[in-house]
C-alpha cells in the first residue's frame, strides 16, 4: 500500500500525532507536513514540505495535472489538512482523502490518545501512545533549558519569574527562544534553524522547563526530564504524556516561583525512579 499522511499543525500538535503517524506507516509512506517539521521525520519513505506542494491551489482549481496525478497515485491519504474547509474537501472528491479534525474539540482526553483514536478507528494499532524521537545520545549535560514562551502570550508563565527562577536552579540555566520570540536586553538565548538540532541540544540537556508550548513537547518527546507549567490551557488535554513530565499548576492562577521549584523536585524524583528501571531492565 502506498500512503501519504498529511499534518500540518504547530509544533506541540505535530508532535502530539507523532505515534498515530508512525502507526499508520504503509509499504511506501510520505508525510507531509510544515516545512520546519521535515527534520524530525524520520520514519517515512518521503517526507515533504506542504508549501512545497502546490497543495492550497487544489481549492483554487489551479493545481497542477501533475499534482493531482500524484495525489491518484496513493492507495490511501490521511489528511489533517482541509478538514474542515468544504471547497477543499470537493476538490479532492475523487481522490482516496480521509480527514480527520486537526484539534480535539472539547473533552479532558490528552491530545495524544485522541490522535491515536484517530489512527485506530483506521484498523491499526497504535503499540506506543507516547511521543519519542530517537536522538544522538551524549552524557548528560550540567546546563538546565528554560523556554519562556509559547504560541499565544496567555500561555506564558510571566517572565520575571523565569528569571527569578533560573537564579535558584541548582545547575546554569540555558534560556532558548525561537526566532520570532524575544528576550529583554542583555539576556542571552540559544537558537536553532533546525528543529532536529534543537532537539538533540534538548535531549542531551539534564532538565527542561517551559510553557505549554511546541519546544516543551518535544523535549518530553527526547526523553529529557520536562516540567511543563501550565495557566489557562487544559493540563488534561495539552500536557506532554511520560514518566520524565511533571506539570506546574495553580487552582485558578499561575503556579508561584516555589511551586514550580517544588515540581523541580517532584521531576527530579520521577526521573531518578525511571532511571533506575532503566538501568535494571538493560541489566
Amino acid at each position: 500500500m502506498r500512503r501519504l499522511l498529511i499534518r500540518p499543525g504547530a509544533l506541540g500538535d505535530f508532535i502530539v500525532s507523532l505515534p498515530a503517524l508512525e502507526a499508520l506507516r504503509a509499504d511506501y509512506t510520505e508525510v507531509w507536513t510544515a516545512a520546519a517539521h521535515v527534520p524530525l521525520i524520520r520514519f517515512a519513505d518521503r517526507v515533504r514540505a506542504i508549501s512545497s506542494t502546490g497543495l492550497d491551489l487544489l481549492e483554487l482549481g489551479q493545481a497542477s495535472p501533475a499534482l493531482e496525478s500524484e495525489l491518484a497515485a496513493f492507495d490511501s491519504i490521511v489528511s489533517w489538512y482541509g478538514s474542515s474547509r468544504l471547497e477543499f474537501r470537493e476538490a479532492v472528491a475523487g481522490l482516496p482523502f480521509q480527514f480527520f479534525p486537526a484539534l480535539p474539540d472539547g473533552g479532558e482526553i490528552n491530545a495524544t490518545q485522541f490522535y491515536a483514536l484517530q489512527a485506530e478507528s483506521l484498523g491499526v494499532r497504535v503499540v506506543r501512545r507516547t511521543p519519542r524521537l530517537e536522538i544522538p545520545r551524549l552524557p548528560s549535560m550540567p546546563y538546565a533549558v528554560i523556554h519562556p514562551f509559547s504560541g499565544s502570550t496567555k500561555k506564558n508563565w510571566p517572565l520575571d519569574r523565569y528569571v527569578e527562577l533560573a537564579s535558584q536552579l541548582d545547575l546554569p540555566a540555558a534560556f532558548t527562544a525561537g526566532p520570532e520570540e524575544s528576550l529583554p536586553s542583555g539576556m542571552a538565548a540559544r537558537r536553532f534553524d533546525n528543529l532536529w538540532d534543537l532537539a538533540t541540544w534538548l535531549g542531551n540537556a539534564a532538565y527542561y522547563i517551559g510553557n505549554d508550548s511546541g519546544p516543551t513537547h518535544l523535549a518530553a518527546a527526547v526523553g529529557t526530564p520536562t516540567l511543563a507549567i501550565f495557566g489557562p490551557s487544559d493540563p488534561r488535554v495539552w500536557a506532554p504524556p511520560g514518566a520524565r513530565v511533571v506539570r506546574a499548576i495553580a487552582a485558578g492562577d499561575w503556579p508561584t516561583v516555589a511551586d514550580v521549584l517544588a515540581a523541580l523536585v517532584e521531576l527530579r524524583r520521577c526521573n531518578e525512579e525511571n532511571s533506575s528501571l532503566d538501568r535494571s531492565a538493560a541489566g
